[in-house]
């Protein structure tokens, strides 16, 4: 047995590497089946499609986006890593929802005018689904993303 072996990280797990893939996969699969899941629990079908399009994703593209700037080509940003965890998260949060919000509220005026989309629930959905995948996504990302980062 080597004497400089190192008895500090016995039995701590150590994160795996961030990986921008896996977190997209993640983003979209875990809200399409838990939506999808309550669709089916309550017999409703706008939600089942909600399920695998607007709110999986939603959560799958805004997990991509903000991985892609959080990592910045493996260089993080000073503000990302001196602030608090719970700071960061919460300062991406309300940006990603608010552009969102903002990005539901147009789609669901706009296509019903613009497009061969009825109006109805199915775009009025887009007002709920499109802030609260991403505000879901930016912060398991961001949490993610700061767990892996070596201290």
């Amino acid at each position: 047995m080597p004497a400089t072996k190192d008895r500090a990280g016995r039995g701590r797990a150590t994160p795996r590497p961030f990986a921008l893939w896996r977190e997209v996969l993640t983003a979209y699969a875990a809200p399409a089946l838990t939506a999808g899941a309550a669709a089916v629990a309550t017999g409703q079908r706008d939600l089942a499609v909600a399920a695998v399009t607007s709110i999986a994703g939603t959560s799958a593209v805004v997990a991509f986006l903000v991985g892609a700037w959080l990592r910045n080509g493996g260089r993080p940003r000073r503000w990302t890593t001196d602030l608090p965890r719970a700071v960061v998260a919460v300062v991406l949060v309300v940006a990603a929802a608010g552009a969102a919000a903002l990005l539901g509220w147009c789609a669901a005026r706009w296509l019903p005018a613009h497009t061969l989309v009825p109006s109805g629930v199915r775009t009025d959905r887009l007002r709920v689904d499109l802030p609260t995948s991403a505000a879901l996504a930016t912060a398991v990302v961001t949490l993610r993303w700061r767990s892996t980062l070596a201290r």
